[in-house]
């Protein structure tokens, strides 16, 4: 039986409804949120055997409603952070576009640091992609779930599928989607699905 790895987005927060850069700042799950998640734990119930989270709140928050029915325990993991934006957070891309045209352009080419961040895209999918390979090996043939966020989810993608930089901003990901990746023996990742949100109702789309 091979290894399967669920990466979660959180649920839907304040500054996601109004298209503001997160990034490290600590944003609370509003609750819309937690129906989502709540909406997810319901499908997923019992089908998974371990659960990690980033330690920021709107993530752990999530996997905690995930974790409640299987009544596991959500360990932290810092490799599983949101990239670092620097003083892009709290702003929309519109707003950094217009602030700092350079830095923008350059972040869109994928070759140049990130503002005030994590220096590259490059470096938080190394991170993340190290993070989720050793948690595959220490939970061989089970199904394991990962909550983080978008950003660092997409440089997870790109990490284990060895993909161009610049898939970063080709990829999207919605609040509570799922995407299910398998391994094989020798850790090659298989995608199974991606983006997966067939759990959210309409209510959960407006509330």
């Amino acid at each position: 039986m091979p290894t399967t790895l669920l990466l979660v987005r959180h649920g839907e927060t304040s500054w996601n409804a109004l298209g503001k850069i997160q990034g490290c700042t600590n944003i609370d799950l509003e609750d819309a949120g937690k129906y989502q998640a709540k909406l997810l734990s319901n499908k997923l119930k019992g089908t998974f055997t371990a659960i990690y989270s980033s330690p920021l709140n709107r993530a752990f928050e999530t996997a905690q409603i995930l974790a409640a029915p299987n009544n596991l325990t959500v360990h932290k993991k810092e490799a599983l952070r949101e990239i670092n934006f620097g003083l892009w957070e709290g702003l929309t891309f519109k707003e950094v576009a217009k602030t700092y045209p350079e830095a923008y352009a350059k972040w869109q080419t994928d070759d140049a640091p990130l503002c005030g961040g994590d220096g590259s895209l490059e470096n938080c999918a190394l991170r993340v992609r190290d993070c989720l390979l050793d948690l595959v090996r220490e939970h061989p043939n089970e199904t394991i779930v990962t909550v983080s966020h978008g950003g660092l989810l997409k440089t997870a993608l790109i990490g284990l599928f060895n993909l161009r930089m610049s898939m970063y901003h080709q990829l999207a990901l919605g609040n509570t989607c799922v995407t299910t990746i398998r391994f094989t023996d020798d850790l090659k990742p298989i995608l199974i699905g991606f983006n997966d949100t067939s759990h959210l109702n309409k209510e959960a789309r407006c509330v």
